[in-house]
């Protein structure tokens, strides 16, 4: 099984060391975010895990413990979201100054192609206007060339639960105009830096600025991580215009103190600090301890890594 890590919060930033424990306790348990009594027991081990993806916007916290992965023989990449905006969009973030050279620092320590820049959500109003994107996203390219093969854009969702916020902040919704133009411009200066642009979850085909769809979750980023070919359906439980293929994730909504505020995950902020009061490391749960009223199901983890006929893996780790 791929597990992710996560799209619901930032475990490298917030929670490395619970999940560093969780690996030498060999388990971890996940609360159905729709029905908290329901918990899965997710069995971790190189027998149940085939790879692990790290979403983040800053891994500093995680990063002198990944020999702990290496020596036990999990692989990994990271989504590491770095943007232009400013701490009224972003107020929880280091400096970007800072988090280009933990960028940077990463990509030295696992390779480019493990680390995949995600500049992400786009948004217009105020002064994050096309001028403002297409000057810092040079600025950004320039700083990660070399350091990453790969940069994902997405245009903001303007969902119910944070329209009236971004309206406030004066965000709008982006018409096809906008974001046809926003590519125009964005294509040709990360082709010019060596950096393969791919759009997430958009259904509008950008390929003639040089824009691929592409996948998070990625099947085919992972085949080429451990050498081995995958069998692994689409995820269904993502959006239709999402590519990702299957995955399980770890983590829980309401949990992460970056306080972005176009995040729909993380909505109301003294909800996120009772959750980490309650964050206990040596906890099989991410968040708080189990009560004794839920119903615990053991996840079934199957590989992905596709078999020959003999039963045996086609390839080796």
């Amino acid at each position: 099984m791929i597990v992710s890590a996560s799209r619901r919060t930032d475990i490298p930033a917030f929670y490395a060391e619970w999940f560093y424990n969780r690996l030498v306790e060999n388990y971890l348990y996940v609360r159905n975010p729709m029905n908290p009594k329901q918990v899965s027991e997710l069995k971790l081990s190189r027998d149940t895990v085939d790879c692990f993806v790290f979403w983040t916007k800053n891994p500093g916290p995680m990063m002198d413990r990944l020999s702990i992965l290496d020596t036990m023989g999990y692989p990994y990449y990271f989504q590491f979201t770095l943007t232009a905006y400013g701490q009224d969009m972003e107020p929880g973030l280091p400096d970007k100054r800072e988090l280009v050279e933990t960028f940077r620092t990463l990509s030295r320590r696992i390779g480019a192609e493990r680390v995949i820049w995600r500049y992400d959500p786009i948004l217009l109003g105020g002064i994050y206007n096309v001028e403002y994107h297409c000057r810092w996203f040079e600025q950004l390219c320039k700083s990660l060339s070399g350091y990453t093969q790969t940069c994902v854009i997405s245009f903001i969702d303007m969902y119910a639960r944070i329209k009236k916020s971004m309206e406030h902040m004066g965000v709008y919704d982006m018409g096809a105009g906008d974001i046809r133009l926003l590519a125009s411009l964005l294509g040709p200066i990360a082709k010019q830096y060596k950096i393969g642009l791919q759009t997430c979850s958009e259904a509008m085909d950008l390929s003639e600025y040089g824009i691929q769809k592409g996948k998070c979750i990625d099947d085919r980023l992972i085949s080429r991580i451990t050498g081995r070919e995958l069998d692994v359906k689409k995820d269904d439980t993502q959006r239709e215009t999402c590519g990702c293929v299957k995955s399980v994730d770890i983590g829980t909504y309401h949990t992460c103190a970056h306080f972005c505020r176009y995040c729909y995950a993380n909505l109301n902020p003294p909800q996120v600090q009772e959750n980490r009061r309650q964050h206990d490391p040596d906890s099989p749960l991410l968040i708080g301890r189990l009560n004794g009223e839920e119903k615990i199901t053991q996840r079934v983890m199957k590989s992905v890594f596709r078999h020959s006929d003999d039963g045996q893996m086609e390839l080796q780790w």
